[in-house]
C-alpha cells in the first residue's frame, strides 16, 4: 500500500486504480499543527511557545501535551465542541477559543497559569458547570463568555463576578467596584440574613438558583380589623427572608457628627499661624 499526501484526503493504490479517502478530523488537526511548526521553523517540541490554529475548520484537535512550554494558543473560528486536548499544558497563559461550537469546557481546571480566556460565541449552556471548571484558575484576569446561552440567566454577570473574584475584565468590560458591591449585596445576602435573622430564631437559606426568575412574591394581607403590637405595616410574608430584607431596608437613618481634628491647629501651628484663622470643620457619617 502506498500513501500520497493531498489537501483533504489520503490516497492509496488499489487494483482498480487510485482511491482517495477523506482525512479524519484528527489527521486534519495533526497536519495543521505540523504546518505551523514548519512555518515557525520549530524542530523540537520544547521550542514551541505559541500555536496559531485558528480558521482551520477543525472539529477536533490532537493532544497538545507534547508542547510542555506552550504559552499562547489560538483556536478561534473553528468548529470545536470540546477541549479535552488540553491536559498537561501547565504553562498556558492565553487561550483563544471564541467562535466555535463548544458546549462544555471540562478539562480547563488543569490550566492553573491561564491569564486570558476567550470563550464568547460558543454553545455553553450550564452556568454552574462552567463556573465550577473555572474556579480553580486563580490567575485568570480576563474572561469573555458573551454570546453563549448561559448569558441569558438572571444576574449572569454578577454571578460570574461573585464566583470568580479574581477576574478583572469580563466580556470586554472592566469589573467595577459598584458591581462588586452589588454582588456582595445579592449573593452574600445569605450572610446578612444570618446576622439579621436572629429574631426569627434561626438561620435562613439564601442560596440562589440562576435559572429561577428574579421576581417578588406577592404578599398576603391580613384582614383590616386585625391588629398586632404597634406595627403600621400589616404585610405577612410567606418567606421569612423577605421579612428580614424589608425590615433592614426600613431601618431609620442614624447620623454621627464629629469634629475633624485635622482642621484644628496644634499649639505650634497656632504660634506659627500656618493654618490661618479658619474655623474647625465637622464630619458627619450617616448609617442605616
Amino acid at each position: 500500500m502506498a500513501w500520497g499526501p493531498t489537501h483533504r484526503s489520503r490516497a492509496f493504490r488499489h487494483s482498480t486504480g487510485l482511491v482517495r479517502v477523506p482525512e479524519t478530523a484528527l489527521e486534519i488537526s495533526l497536519r495543521a499543527v505540523e504546518d505551523q511548526l514548519k512555518i515557525c521553523g520549530h524542530k523540537r517540541d520544547a521550542d514551541v511557545f505559541e500555536l496559531f490554529l485558528s480558521q482551520k475548520d477543525l472539529t477536533e484537535v490532537i493532544d497538545l501535551s507534547r508542547f510542555k512550554k506552550l504559552k499562547y494558543l489560538w483556536l478561534h473560528h473553528n468548529k470545536l465542541h470540546g477541549i479535552t486536548f488540553l491536559t498537561r499544558n501547565y504553562c498556558l497563559t492565553e487561550l483563544y477559543l471564541n467562535n466555535n461550537a463548544i458546549f462544555e469546557i471540562e478539562g480547563l481546571h488543569s490550566l492553573p497559569s491561564l491569564h486570558i480566556l476567550l470563550l464568547h460565541h460558543n454553545e455553553l449552556t450550564d452556568i454552574d458547570a462552567t463556573v465550577k471548571e473555572l474556579k480553580g484558575m486563580l490567575n485568570l484576569k480576563r474572561l469573555s463568555l458573551f454570546q453563549n446561552p448561559l448569558c441569558q440567566y438572571n444576574l449572569y454577570r454578577l454571578y460570574i463576578i461573585y464566583h470568580l473574584p479574581g477576574v478583572e475584565v469580563l466580556d470586554r468590560n472592566q469589573v467595577t467596584e459598584k458591581e462588586r458591591r452589588s454582588m456582595i449585596t445579592i449573593f452574600n445576602h445569605k450572610k446578612a440574613h444570618i446576622v439579621q435573622s436572629i429574631a426569627f430564631g434561626g438561620k435562613v437559606d439564601a442560596s440562589w438558583n440562576p435559572r429561577s426568575p428574579f421576581k417578588q412574591t406577592p404578599a398576603q394581607r391580613v384582614p383590616p380589623d386585625f391588629a398586632f403590637a404597634n406595627n403600621v405595616d400589616k404585610t405577612v410574608f410567606d418567606n421569612p427572608e423577605d421579612a428580614v430584607f424589608v425590615r433592614s431596608m426600613k431601618r431609620s437613618a442614624m447620623a454621627i457628627t464629629s469634629l475633624n481634628w485635622d482642621t484644628v491647629p496644634t499649639r505650634e501651628e497656632k504660634y506659627l499661624d500656618e493654618k490661618g484663622t479658619e474655623p474647625p470643620q465637622m464630619l458627619t457619617v450617616t448609617l442605616r
